[in-house]
């Protein structure tokens, strides 16, 4: 999941050197932190939010197969 995110960032920035995706696990979930360059932070949370939802739900997807709960949280800097 981690690699998963971390890609999906790295294509969205323009430093993708910046990019750090965190593991924490909860009791049942899985909660990954996003970091970014803060002049990137935009880029990655997108247009009312829609790149951000986008990578929210792929990430859904991805741990539903694995019968997981994930949550991606973008720490801004």
């Amino acid at each position: 999941m981690k690699d998963l995110i971390k890609t999906i960032a790295q294509a969205l920035v323009d430093d993708p050197s910046q990019v750090d995706v965190t593991e924490i696990k909860a009791r049942q979930t899985l909660i990954l932190e996003l970091r970014v360059a803060k002049e990137d932070v935009g880029k990655v949370i997108g247009k009312k939010g829609r790149s951000a939802q986008a990578m929210r739900v792929v990430l859904s997807c991805a741990s539903a197969k694995n019968n997981e709960r994930a949550i991606l949280e973008i720490v801004e800097p």
